[in-house]
């Protein structure tokens, strides 16, 4: 294994990670609840409707904040080397576990293991191999 030193970015790897963590604290602090994006875009999707505002206002900000990061710099190429039935059988499995999983890797991953959670730890653990599992399969045994 060798790394790619002209794209390795560890500085900006280490900013990303602690404006993520940043954001989930003060979403805790302010809200009240915990920044998992499958429970936030969920709760659009379920009764009662009463805080759909704020459910709306994250999910636009979401999809606002990579149009703003384009204004100081230019998007990464995005590069999808996958078919669409591969697509569409990946996003079937990742929703179909994050409802197993009850919560997905933001939930779980950033705000659950912060909590020392032992579900979310066992969940992310789980999350991580089925991950490290199918991309050995995919590349060493399939490809």
């Amino acid at each position: 294994m060798t790394i790619d030193w002209l794209h390795f970015t560890p500085w900006a790897s280490l900013a990303g990670g602690l404006l993520i963590g940043l954001a989930a604290v003060l979403f805790v602090l302010f809200n009240g609840r915990i920044a998992g994006i499958s429970g936030i875009l969920g709760g659009l999707l379920s009764l009662p409707k009463s805080d759909s505002a704020w459910r709306l206002a994250f999910l636009a900000g979401l999809a606002a904040a990579p149009v703003a990061y384009s204004f100081f710099h230019p998007l990464p190429e995005v590069r999808v080397d996958a078919g669409t039935g591969t697509l569409i059988a990946a996003g079937l499995l990742v929703g179909v576990g994050t409802r197993y999983g009850a919560g997905c890797t933001s939930g779980h991953g950033v705000c659950g293991i912060s909590r020392r959670s032992p579900r979310s730890l066992a969940a992310t653990a789980v999350f991580m191999a089925a991950g490290f599992a199918t991309v050995f399969l995919v590349r060493h045994v399939i490809g």
